[in-house]
This record gives structure tokens, C-alpha cells and sequence, in this order.
């Protein structure tokens, strides 16, 4: 009998040899309700988010099930439905291995003895498989696949089969509605009521962005409300929530949000604490290695309607090295944003903002959360962030009916009230108030960068600039990271510091300057030079990113 290896692939086991598409197009008519047998209770003391179990081959055959089917299994006064793996020789036969996460639910034990019985894959399945012969769905169908990706009913592949269908046949505007609804509506509510909730969104890309660190206490030092839930890192040097965290807390539960928000009219937390759209996490597991984001709409607007907003300003960064190139590829999105928006009643405006440098000159937690606090005490920093906070907070203020929104804007951060109010932020959610740029540590291992050629910097590549900081150990290394020392237009003489590359640990750092021998992070030359790049005959594969949310 041929000998079925075994690979284990985000919770689920997959024979080598049967295809995935094989697994999950096979049909569901092989399975006999009613059917089931008394099995003995092995806890494999195996991690998996979703409730899995391992068959014998041979009890897998007596039961008709195969590798994804699924399985209920009870135990005294506790049933769960679990997906099925199948093993010649993990567990033996008259036996069933229980995962971590299903041995708990069903408090089961070694030796425990569990009725198992086979069950029909979840109609959403059903609907996968429509998808991805380029039919549209309805709106039953896709919050049926959203409440069973919530729920665990459904394996990695056919999640998987679901987000690559998107990617291949697109989304109708009524399927990003029911998508952005269904997402919202199966994960938790920040329920701030009597407010009028304001929120801001980047589709990310450019490193170094501390926006929101200064746009929230300055729109709630305006008096409007703004509960920001903002993500960690996935691609970038950091996320707000990284950021963030080297000043005060941010894993926050909802009821604290509301404190926090009710007292300072502004909150900066991590918002993977409070399951605002949990579907959205399980999709971005699958988008991530696959380097595709077929969901950003929904993504991006089931988090702004389970917050509350009735008005979100969306920034949308344009440039190279970005998701968006073109001021009308940024239109064209625009345009997509603000019908969604409408369609799900809130209210949206979208501002494509300059992406062809980092923002600031700190890239990593600590160095942005440095940057950010320099900036906000004295009401002066890095022209660059500062007018991107003035820009997108005006938005939000005109929402508002606020006069002279601009300037009102930047009065608010140069007399200091942009500071009382992050001061009042992070107090509230537990940090200390008085806090400094200089209590903030920085990795102790760092080298400086210095230009070999005179001219001034004519472009600096955003995507290698990523790649050398997260290298140096950023964002899981707070103190890794970049410190630029010139930026587009500055002049340049050899032999002078580009930029500084910071790290916790001197391994991290000597990868991290490995890895920039290989690039061209600066492009230093004279005004006007015509030739900036010789393009080789065969080009190199294109790398896709993913876009951080």
C-alpha cells in the first residue's frame, strides 16, 4: 500500500499526494448522516486555531470520510464539529487524535471515550465553488462563508479557494456591500452611542508613517470624536500599533475604549484585541504569503462601520514602491471607497497623498514614536508629516462644518493643544503622560551609511528602505530601524551619512547591512541627470507586496 506523507499547513494536514482542489471540489454526497462509531480519545498536544481531529485510514474508510470532510464528536454533554485528517500511522486504529483546541472545548482526556459521526461540509462550501466558476454570489451566500470563516467551519483551503476566487473574478459593487456588511456584522462593536464618530484609514506602504499618532489627538483636541483601532505590522517597519505601544498601552478591551474615549475623545489602540472584523484576520493569513489583497474594500469599511464612523477620511499614498502609482489609479479607488461608503451610510472623502519618500526620517517603533513626540511637544518636526496631519484633519473637520479647516488644523499643533490632548490619550489608556522622546530606547547596535558619489538624492526606494529595517529586526526589535539623514532634493557630498540603520542585536544588524550592500536605497546624482537606471535585457521577476491595513 503506498504510504501517504503527512504536511502540516495552517491547522490542517494534507495528504501530499491529493490535490487541494481534488479535496475541496470533491462531492458531498459520500457521506451518510446517522452513520457513527465510539472511538478512544488521544489528545496529539498539537496547537491549531480551528477544531481538527486525526483518523486511522481504516476508521476513516469505516466512517466513508476523507482528508477536510468533517466530523462531529460528543462527549458526555458537549458536541463539536471538526475537520477531519486522516494517518496510517499517528493514530492507531479504534482511536481519534484531538487536537488542542477541540480537546478543551470538549474537556475529552486520554482515554475518554467519544461518539463520532460524520456530517456534510457547510453549505458555504457549496458557495466557494460557485465563486470560482466566476458566478456572483448573493447576500446569503457570502455572509454564509463569512459566519462559517468566524465560526472555524471552514479549513485553510477553503478559505483559501474563496480569497483566490475574489482575486481571479473580482467583486460587483452589491457583493463588496454584502462582503463589508457580513464582516462587520459577525465580529464586535465599539458601541460609543450619542457620539458622532469620526476615523481615518491608510491603505499603508509608505514607511515611517506616524499620521495617526498626531491626526487623532489633534481631530479630538478639534472636540470630535475619533476611537482609532489601527493594526500591527505585517510588511512594514511598523504599524500604528507598534508605534504606539512604545508610549503607552494599546491592547485595550472594548469597555476601556469606551472610557478612554468617553474622557479624551480619541483613543490610538490595537484593534486585533477587540474582534471589530474577524473575518478580516483569516483572510489576511491567506492574502499575506499569497502577496494578493483582493479584499481591501471590505477590509478597510467592515472595521469603519463595526467602529461607529459616520465620517472616514481615506488616505490613499501614491507613488512607486506603493500599491497605488498614479494620481488616477488613486481616483479610480477613490471613486470605489466613497460608493461603498455610501452605500453602507457613512460618509467618506479620500486625499491621495505624495508616497515617493518615507514620511519623516524615523522608521521603526521607537524611532517613529521618538519623531512623533519631538514633533508634537514643540508643535514642530518634518514638514512632510506635518502637512499630511493637516491635510487629512482638515477633511475630518469640514465634516464637521469647522471653518478654515486647515488652519485650524495647524494652530491646534503648533499652540501645543495637540499635545494635551495625546498627553490626556495616553494617560488614559495607562501610560505615563510625562513621557519623552529620550525614555524611548533605540537599539544599541547601529551603522551609518555614507554616500560614495556627490550630486543630491534624487529618489529613495520606499520598498528596500522596508526591507533593510525589518532586517535590522524591526517591528518585533522596537529599537530596530532607520534614521534618515537626507531625504529627497538634499544635497549630497561623498562621503555623508544617508542614513542610519539601528538594531537590538548585532546578528540582525550585520544582515541588515548585508542585505543594503545588494541595494541601491538612495539614488544620488545631478539635477537633471537623464539617466538614472541601465534596465537589464532580461528583467527580474516582479515582487508583489502585500499592503499592511
Amino acid at each position: 500500500m503506498r504510504t501517504a506523507r503527512l504536511l502540516f499547513i495552517g491547522s490542517i494536514f494534507h495528504e501530499l499526494h491529493r490535490p487541494a482542489t481534488a479535496i475541496l471540489l470533491s462531492p458531498l454526497s459520500h457521506i451518510e448522516s446517522g452513520a457513527s462509531v465510539i472511538l478512544e480519545a488521544r489528545i496529539l498536544e498539537v496547537e491549531a486555531k480551528k477544531p481538527v481531529v486525526m483518523l486511522n485510514r481504516e476508521d476513516a474508510l469505516e466512517l466513508g470520510v476523507k482528508p477536510l470532510d468533517r466530523l462531529e464528536v460528543e462527549f458526555r454533554d458537549k458536541k463539536e464539529v471538526a475537520i477531519v485528517n486522516v494517518s496510517e500511522k499517528m493514530v492507531s486504529e479504534g482511536h481519534i487524535g484531538l487536537f488542542d483546541s477541540i480537546a478543551e472545548s470538549l474537556n475529552a482526556i486520554n482515554g475518554d471515550r467519544l461518539k463520532v459521526s460524520p456530517v456534510r461540509r457547510p453549505e458555504s462550501v457549496v458557495s466557494i465553488r460557485k465563486k470560482l466558476s466566476g458566478k456572483p454570489l448573493s447576500k446569503r451566500e457570502i455572509r454564509g462563508v463569512v459566519r462559517d470563516v468566524v465560526e472555524d467551519k471552514l479549513s485553510n483551503v477553503e478559505i483559501t479557494a474563496f480569497v483566490t476566487s475574489l482575486y481571479h473574478h473580482g467583486l460587483s459593487m452589491d457583493e463588496v456591500v454584502y462582503l463589508s456588511t457580513a464582516m462587520a456584522e459577525t465580529g464586535k462593536s465599539l458601541g460609543i452611542r450619542n457620539r458622532v464618530i469620526y476615523d481615518k484609514h491608510s491603505i499603508g506602504g509608505v514607511p515611517g508613517d506616524k499620521t495617526s499618532m498626531l491626526l487623532v489627538p489633534t481631530v479630538a483636541a478639534a472636540g470630535l470624536t475619533i476611537p482609532k483601532t489601527s493594526s500591527r505590522a505585517i510588511t512594514a517597519p511598523a504599524g500604528t500599533a507598534d508605534r504606539m505601544e512604545c508610549i503607552c498601552p494599546v491592547e485595550l478591551g472594548i469597555e476601556e475604549i469606551r472610557k478612554v474615549v468617553e474622557k479624551t475623545n480619541g483613543c490610538l489602540v490595537w484593534g486585533g484585541a477587540v474582534d471589530l472584523s474577524p473575518a478580516d484576520d483569516a483572510f489576511i493569513q491567506i492574502e499575506y504569503p499569497l502577496s494578493i489583497d483582493p479584499l481591501l474594500l471590505p477590509s478597510v469599511m467592515s472595521k469603519k462601520k463595526a467602529a461607529g464612523a459616520n465620517y472616514v477620511v481615506i488616505d490613499i499614498p501614491t507613488g512607486r514602491g506603493v500599491k497605488i502609482k498614479s494620481v488616477s489609479d488613486a481616483e479610480e479607488l477613490a471613486g470605489k471607497f466613497i460608493e461603498l461608503g455610501k452605500r453602507m451610510g457613512i460618509s467618506v472623502n479620500c486625499v491621495s497623498t505624495f508616497a515617493e519618500q518615507p514620511i519623516g526620517r524615523g522608521i521603526g517603533p521607537a524611532l517613529e514614536a521618538r519623531e512623533l513626540l519631538e514633533t508634537v511637544s514643540r508643535g514642530r518636526g518634518p514638514q512632510d508629516l506635518i502637512n499630511k496631519v493637516v491635510e487629512l484633519s482638515s477633511v475630518l473637520l469640514e465634516f464637521a462644518g469647522k471653518r478654515d479647516a486647515k488652519e485650524k488644523a495647524l494652530s491646534l499643533i503648533r499652540t501645543g493643544k495637540s499635545y494635551r490632548k495625546l498627553r490626556e490619550i495616553i494617560e488614559a489608556q495607562g501610560g505615563n503622560p510625562d513621557i519623552k522622546a529620550d525614555d524611548i530606547p533605540l537599539g544599541s547596535q547601529s551603522v551609518k551609511i555614507r554616500s560614495r558619489v556627490s550630486g543630491e538624492v534624487l529618489w529613495i526606494n520606499n520598498r528596500e528602505i522596508t526591507q533593510i529595517a525589518r532586517e535590522a529586526g524591526a517591528p518585533k526589535d522596537k529599537g530596530a530601524g532607520i534614521y534618515l539623514h537626507k531625504k529627497l532634493g538634499d544635497p549630497v557630498r561623498k562621503g555623508d551619512v544617508l542614513f542610519e540603520i539601528f538594531a537590538e542585536k548585532n546578528y540582525k544588524l550585520n544582515r541588515a547591512i548585508s542585505l543594503n550592500s545588494g541595494f541601491k536605497a538612495f539614488g544620488i546624482g545631478k539635477e537633471y541627470e537623464m539617466v538614472l537606471a541601465e534596465i537589464p535585457e532580461e528583467p527580474e521577476e516582479r515582487e508583489y507586496f502585500f499592503i499592511d491595513r
